[in-house]
């Protein structure tokens, strides 16, 4: 499965930004897939998981409510909305994918990865 992640930019504090993440899979609607960011000096951290059929999400404590993942799977690609963007949210985005899991926060379940996006949120 190759990933290609986009949509990441500068933006100010209390922003919006919508990532997305490109995937060519014939059979991505049994992929699970996962956003994960890794901030300078930092190690990656996971931010939010969908799976297959989008029945499931779940969000990092420090982005729920303000972050939602879903995805289009006639697209192959799965989306994070970023509101309420913070300066700690600075960081690269990952989009990941796995064949093991219907979905997870662990970086270790997932096999595929993008290139990242860079986000930077200013104050």
């Amino acid at each position: 499965v190759q990933l290609q992640a986009s949509g990441g930019g500068l933006v100010q504090a209390g922003g919006s930004l919508r990532l997305s993440c490109a995937a060519s899979e014939r059979t991505f609607s049994r992929v699970g897939m996962g956003w994960f960011r890794q901030a300078p000096g930092k190690e990656r951290e996971f931010v939010a998981t969908i799976s297959w059929t989008a029945g499931s999400t779940y969000y990092a404590d420090s982005v729920k409510g303000r972050f939602t993942i879903s995805r289009d799977n006639a697209k192959n690609a799965v989306y994070l909305q970023m509101n309420s963007l913070k300066p700690v949210d600075t960081a690269v985005y990952y989009c990941a994918a796995s064949r093991m899991v219907i979905f997870s926060a662990r970086a270790s379940e997932f096999e595929y990865w993008g290139q990242g996006t860079q986000v930077t949120v200013s104050s």
